[in-house]
């Protein structure tokens, strides 16, 4: 069900697949490499987003299915240690996802908009995880072992560029040799097969329902017979056979619920999340607006919980982006009474009551909805963006370097951490959180270059300067040019 590449035709073509263990000519150091050089683009994607309540919702999801993958024996503990191991979000209404080199997972909010329960979307990232523990990719690459590992990182950029506009694989792979590796690159059905037969064996383990795998196949089987318009990449190139869902449903244990018995029934909170996705894809004016008129039909309060949470949540934060604050407020007390005894769903509404809030200007009741003293990283990160635009920056600080000193590789938290200190008048400070921020992206020129910016104005500052914020500085520089001659070395 996941993928290498969303949009490249199917392989006509396919050796056997290896057996478990087997070794890849390309070394797990060598995919990381590989996969960091692709992940840099993606960053600078518009379509990149981080959203932290959805990123915070899917991590409750991707977190258990790692853990699982290695108490069952599936994840190594070099690839534990090597791999990424992180999930970007990108802002597609395509029902896709997508795994890369290094243990990198790309989901389209479009995917998360569709899907009606938190076990469908564990299934998705289940076989996704699994394409990278049995090390799929580099398998694929050892396939292709007289085409350079570069070679096949650009045809990847090219792919997932052709989603949007299909000129840009034209544009980005480039040269016969290259092309003719187009039909090589998806993964075969045997890898397919087996990234379900393991990411099913997750599902228990991680205390999710494997019937979320049936139910997914049935809602993305439906789909493409729906939809044949080149907008389901993740549906064309993850060929849904019947044999596939017939033996994802073999595996059920008999007098187990059914795919869509109990264990895998919607919650408030997995269709407040959906409803946000959808708003956050961009839809345009038009299907906002439509959000907006949802609650308001005839039949509205017929409908089950879920939904009518999910409808309301949309209709208040598509208000709030259409700048109607009033409308917003209305929909989210009425969410707020509608959810109030679920503690997951009224924890979403509290956000959203401080989103709507912060997009209105009341930032002092902003605040009230998210106290202070919560480490969760969508409330720090809306608490520390209310606080900026309250004018107490200083009162954000210490929670910033708090979450980034265990959580180095959040861009997000370093650059919110670079105004905190911007806003205080600690320039130096400022400019290294705008490094850490660059290098977290692994975008090392730029970090390199606000690094040398700090030296200079270390040196500059005489005797007042921060002697161990510029010794920071220098150590971190130091390291930023090193790696930075690696991805020279590389091109």
């Amino acid at each position: 069900m996941a993928l290498l590449i969303s949009t490249l035709p199917q392989a006509t073509a396919q050796t056997s697949l290896p057996t478990l263990g087997d070794s890849s000519d390309l070394t797990t150091s060598a995919e990381r490499r590989l996969g960091d050089r692709i992940i840099r683009e993606l960053y600078r994607d518009p379509d990149y987003v981080d959203d932290p309540v959805v990123a915070d919702y899917v991590q409750g999801i991707w977190q258990p299915l790692l853990a699982a993958a290695k108490t069952r024996g599936e994840l190594s503990a070099e690839l534990d240690e090597r791999f990424a191991w992180e999930i970007l979000l990108g802002r597609d209404r395509t029902v896709n996802a997508f795994a890369l080199p290094g243990g990198y997972l790309g989901v389209h909010l479009g995917l998360i908009g569709v899907v009606a329960t938190r076990d469908e979307l564990a299934s998705v990232l289940a076989h996704e995880l699994s394409h990278v523990t049995q090390r799929h990719i580099s398998r694929l690459i050892t396939q292709q072992s007289k085409q350079t590992p570069l070679l096949l990182g650009a045809m990847v950029l090219g792919a997932l560029a052709a989603s949007k506009n299909p000129g840009a694989t034209q544009a980005l792979v480039v040269g016969g040799q290259a092309l003719a590796m187009q039909n090589q690159l998806n993964f075969s059905r045997d890898m397919e097969r087996e990234a379900d037969r393991i990411g099913y064996g997750l599902m228990a383990t991680a205390g999710f329902a494997p019937q979320g795998f049936v139910s997914m196949f049935e809602k993305l089987q439906q789909a493409n017979r729906l939809n044949d318009n080149g907008s389901w990449p993740y549906l064309r190139s993850h060929p849904l056979t019947t044999e596939r869902m017939a033996d994802m449903q073999s595996r059920i244990s008999p007098g187990t619920a059914s795919a869509t018995g109990a264990a895998t029934q919607a919650s408030s909170e997995h269709a407040m999340v959906a409803a946000r996705a959808r708003v956050l894809s961009n839809p345009g004016v038009d299907a906002l607006r439509q959000w907006i008129a949802e609650p308001r039909g005839s039949g509205f309060q017929s409908l089950p919980l879920p939904r009518r949470a999910a409808a309301l949540y949309a209709a208040a934060l598509a208000s709030s982006q259409l700048r109607d604050a009033a409308g917003a407020r209305t929909g989210a007390r009425q969410l707020d009474d509608l959810v109030r005894q679920d503690p997951a769903a009224h924890r979403l509404v509290r956000l959203l009551m401080a989103e709507i809030e912060l997009a209105a200007g009341d930032v002092a009741t902003a605040l009230t909805f998210i106290p202070d003293g919560n480490a969760r990283r969508p409330e720090l990160m809306l608490r520390s963006q209310t606080l900026l635009r309250a004018n107490r920056a200083s009162d954000a600080t210490q929670a910033l370097q708090t979450w980034v000193a265990t959580h180095p590789k959040d861009a997000t938290g370093w650059q919110l951490l670079a105004s905190t200190w911007q806003a205080q008048g600690q320039a130096l400070r400022a400019i290294r959180a705008e490094a850490e921020a660059q290098a977290a992206r692994y975008d090392y020129a730029a970090a390199v270059d606000r690094f040398k910016a700090g030296q200079d104005m270390a040196r500059r500052g005489g005797a007042a300067v921060d002697h161990i914020e510029a010794s920071i500085i220098d150590t971190r520089l130091r390291a930023m040019e090193s790696l930075l001659r690696e991805q020279a070395a590389e091109r």
